[in-house]
Formats: structure tokens, C-alpha cells, sequence
């Protein structure tokens, strides 16, 4: 299949001249943030241990999942206020991760550029299969298949361009 990227490219400049307003002109936005992310996990303490042992992540709370009784939920502290979380769901065959159009297709975490090298390296350590991409992300999947980037550039940056 043959990608016509100049259509695409055309189609990108039509689309951001339509709607994305400049810096000064930008409302607020109606969010106050991220509240949390929430993956599935298919054990709760292998997830507790590579988020909390590997990555630095501080586990901050788990509790009984509200919506499925006997499940858990439990939260990682990623900085800034920010969480990720994940439920668990005891004799529910949810199967496995699954990237599908519309789905979940990474989760980004900004961390300092000091850190993500150490981070690098534990993920070596802990013998996690990883790719590095530009110097800046690195990308690995969780223990049940999510796919995580550490990323290096600043919140509110991509590839040196100020997105926020």
C-alpha cells in the first residue's frame, strides 16, 4: 500500500489552519487535568512491582474497584499530580492487551533527562525488552502488554516544538 504523504501532509495544513488558534487566542481549556489513566492489569502485585520497583512510580492507594466487586484499583504517583492507575478484574477472562484502532496505542510519561537514562538502564537490569527511539523516548511494554514511552522532552513539548 502505497501512502501519498503530500495528501496527508496538505490534509494536516488544512486541518491546523482550521482550528488551531493561536497561543493568545486559545481559551482555557474546561479540564482541570488528567485525573488518571486506568489500564487492566492480570496481577496486581507484578504490576505493583515493575511500576513501583522498576519505573519509580510510588504506588499511592489501592482500593476495592466501585463498578466490579472483589476488584482492585490502585494508583501510581507520575509526578505533576498525575496518576496512572490500574483495575484489576478477578474471573473475568478480559484476555489479552490488545492495540486496536480506536484503543489505547502508548502512554507517554515526561521524566527528567538524567533520570530516563537511569531508567534506561534499570529496564536493561530488570531485563525489559525496549527500544530507543532519538536519544529522547524510550518504548517497552508493561508486564501485561500496554505500551509505555518514557520521554524526555519537557511537558507541553514534542521534537522541540512547544505543543501546549
Amino acid at each position: 500500500m502505497t501512502v501519498d504523504t503530500a495528501t496527508l501532509d496538505a490534509e494536516r495544513d488544512r486541518i491546523r489552519d482550521a482550528h488551531l488558534k493561536p497561543l493568545a487566542e486559545r481559551p482555557a481549556s474546561t479540564a482541570r487535568g488528567l485525573h488518571h489513566t486506568a489500564l487492566v492489569s492480570s496481577d496486581v502485585e507484578r504490576t505493583v512491582r515493575f511500576y513501583q520497583d522498576v519505573l519509580g512510580f510510588p504506588l499511592t492507594e489501592l482500593i476495592e474497584n466501585r463498578d466490579y466487586p472483589g476488584s482492585s484499583h490502585f494508583f501510581f504517583d507520575i509526578g505533576n499530580g498525575n496518576l496512572v492507575a490500574f483495575f484489576d478484574f478477578p474471573g473475568l477472562d478480559v484476555g489479552p492487551y490488545a492495540e486496536v484502532l480506536g484503543g489505547l496505542h502508548h502512554l507517554a510519561i515526561s521524566v527528567e533527562p538524567e533520570r530516563w537514562s537511569e531508567l534506561v538502564a534499570r529496564l536493561e537490569e530488570a531485563g525489559v525488552e525496549h527500544e530507543v527511539h532519538s536519544g529522547v523516548s524510550v518504548y517497552f511494554r508493561d508486564p501485561d502488554g500496554a505500551r509505555i514511552e518514557l520521554i524526555s522532552d519537557p511537558l507541553g513539548e514534542m521534537y522541540g516544538h512547544q505543543v501546549l
